[in-house]
This record gives structure tokens, sequence and C-alpha cells, in this order.
């Protein structure tokens, strides 16, 4: 039996990571839940499966204890993020996925003890585990760089889009939406988190910067405000004192997961500024619903979006204001990257994600 943590199961990132794989997973490998079986249930239909239930929340030490008292002997126990036990378990077999290590290239961020204990998790999760799995060969080499894990225990796998659910609308579908959201005409869309490492601030001084030639733009953020512009006195100056720049930006916060490719097919452009990704998911799916995508000339990004994406440079606010502008001043530009878009993301799909998921389980079991 396999032993899966789905305690994120409800969180963005890796719960759309376990929502979309364990669908294939369960029909094909004897399967087990560690976690909430009515937060579980609230996504996924799982009424047959054995869940072994347990509360504590991640990265807290209490979760540790639990999962001395809870995790039987299984064949293997897979941790879908770091958070992974710290001492044995009874387990033949241990997998963990490490999306990316931005704890580590980031540590800045960090107080010392949020940053240490981040290290001591992240080290254990790789070194305890006998298969790692990470989302890109960006993320394999950093794992290798700042963690000294020998490569042969690394294994790549790409995450997917939802294909049934990112599409493209029709028109009708899409009116409805637009009216009852009152969204503009026009606009530029980002779609994620709002952490630092985002670059959210330079997408604003780069939207800024071009409203007075671009009048009737907009940017719509889905995401949280909160916490966002903390500590941050140009951007609260920005966001609360410019009236006229306050009123062009969004914030949508929390979007049904069935309305989010609405939001998609809608946007004039999808602007991704990230600094650091470990694959970058949010660019595909606008890509799956026809829309052209301007993304960070970072390596993670362009080892997924390869040649269907219009590169900027995320550490230059004038390169992401140029790119936006040409991307919305050509017509024949925006066709064409949104015919790469749609032709690129044949190649991802949860579907082939888990197959390759399966194959590497059934070796270890």
């Amino acid at each position: 039996m396999l032993l899966l943590d789905v305690r994120m199961i409800d969180s963005s990132g890796i719960g759309t990571y376990l929502q979309n794989l364990i669908p294939y997973l369960k029909d094909k490998i004897d399967i087990a839940f560690l976690g909430d079986k009515e937060k579980i249930e609230k996504v996924l239909d799982i009424k047959d499966a054995k869940v072994i239930p347990i509360k504590s929340p991640i990265y807290f030490p209490l979760e540790q204890i639990e999962y001395l008292l809870k995790i039987r002997n299984c064949k293997i126990f897979w941790s879908p993020h770091f958070n992974a036990p710290i001492f044995p378990i009874r387990a033949e077999k241990r997998i963990v996925t490490i999306h990316d290590v931005f704890h580590l290239a980031f540590s800045h961020l960090y107080n010392p003890v949020e940053g240490f204990y981040a290290k001591f998790l992240i080290k254990n999760a790789c070194v305890r585990s006998d298969l790692i799995i990470t989302v890109s060969n960006f993320s394999k080499s950093e794992i290798i760089k700042y963690l000294d894990i020998e490569e042969k225990k690394i294994k790549v796998i790409y995450n997917g889009v939802n294909h049934r659910l990112f599409k493209i609308y029709s028109k009708n579908e899409l009116e409805e939406f637009k009216r009852n959201l009152n969204l503009p005409e026009k606009f530029l869309l980002y779609v994620g988190n709002v952490k630092p490492h985002k670059n959210l601030r330079s997408l604003i001084f780069a939207f800024e910067s071009l409203m007075e030639k671009e009048k009737d733009l907009y940017l719509i953020i889905v995401g949280k405000k909160e916490g966002f512009i903390k500590g941050d006195e140009l951007l609260e100056e920005k966001l609360y004192k410019r009236e006229n720049l306050r009123e062009k930006i969004i914030f949508t916060g929390y979007i049904e997961k069935k309305n989010l490719p609405l939001i998609y097919n809608l946007a004039t452009l999808f602007v991704f500024p990230s600094l650091y990704e470990g694959f970058g998911l949010s660019p595909l799916e606008a890509m799956a619903c026809g829309c052209p995508v301007i993304a960070s000339n970072i390596p993670p990004l362009r080892e997924v979006l390869k040649d269907a994406a219009f590169y900027v440079d995320p550490y230059d606010v004038e390169s992401i204001k140029e790119g936006i502008l040409t991307v919305l001043n050509d017509s024949k530009l925006r066709e064409y990257l949104a015919a790469k878009g749609l032709d690129l993301v044949k190649n991802y799909s949860w579907e082939k994600s888990a197959q390759e998921h399966i194959e590497i389980i059934k070796q270890l079991l």
C-alpha cells in the first residue's frame, strides 16, 4: 500500500498537484490517504478510500509526533511537499516531491529561525527519501546545487494542464460571466499568490508607467491582496494615494476554480513576471485558454513555455512595460503567441504526468 499525505489538498500549488493526480492514481495503485477526510471529499470522490486522520498543521513540530503515531506499516510513504517525517517511520520506501527550493534560493526573505527550519526540513526530506520527484530540470539542478543530492535519486516529471477545465469557452458563456463580474473590456491578468518573488511590485510599476498610453487598460490580479504591500511604503503610496491607479488595478481575491478559465479567456494578455519558479503552471493554463503570455526570461519558464511566450527581464520595469506594449500593439504577434500556446499545451496533461508517477511508484513497489 502507498500512503499519501494530502493535508494540503485544498491549497494552491500543491493542492492543484494532488487534486489532478489522485483521480488517475487511485484506480491503478493501492492507495490510502493521510489527512482530513471531510476536507478531501470536498474536492475529490474518495468514498471508498482509506483515510488516516491527522490534524496537525504543516510545518509545526507537532506533525512529527503525529507521523510517528499515525503512519502504520506501508510499502511507500509519499510526501508531496518537503514537510516530511524527520524520524524513522514504518514504511519500506519513501518518496518526496520537491516542487522548488525557493526557501533556499531566497533565504534572505525569511528570519533566521524560519530559514534554518526550512533548510533542515528540505534536506531531511531529500536525504531520507528513496526517490525525489521534482517538476522541472531547473528544479533538479537547484536541488543538486543547494543540497548536494546525487542526481540518480531525482526524477523529473512535469506538471500537467487540466484540459477539461482550461480550454476556449463559447462567446455566450464569456459574455455572461463578464457581465456578472463587471469585468473591463481590456485587461492584463496575473494569477497566483502575491509573495515577493512573484514580482507583482515590478508589474504594478510597469503598469503605472504605461497608463498614459493605454488609458482603457486595466490590471486584474487573481490572488489575495492582504499582506501584499505590508512594509513597502512606495507601493502603499501608489495603491492607496493614487486614485487613478487604484481604480485601474483590481484584486479579485478568491475565484472559484470553475470560473478561473473564463477570466483567462477574457484577458487581453497574461503577464507572469516571477523571479523564481519551479515550474510555472499558470502561464500554461492561460495558453490553454487561448490567452497570449508574457513571462520572465528565467530558466524554468523558458524550459516549460519554450517559444510560446514573449519574454521580458523581470528585474527591469522598463523591459516589462515595453514587452506589454509590444504585444498589446501587435495583433499578429498576439495571434501568433495564442496559436503557439495552444499547440504547446497539448504536451502537458495530468494523465501523462500521472502515468509517469505510476511507473516509478510501481518500480519502487
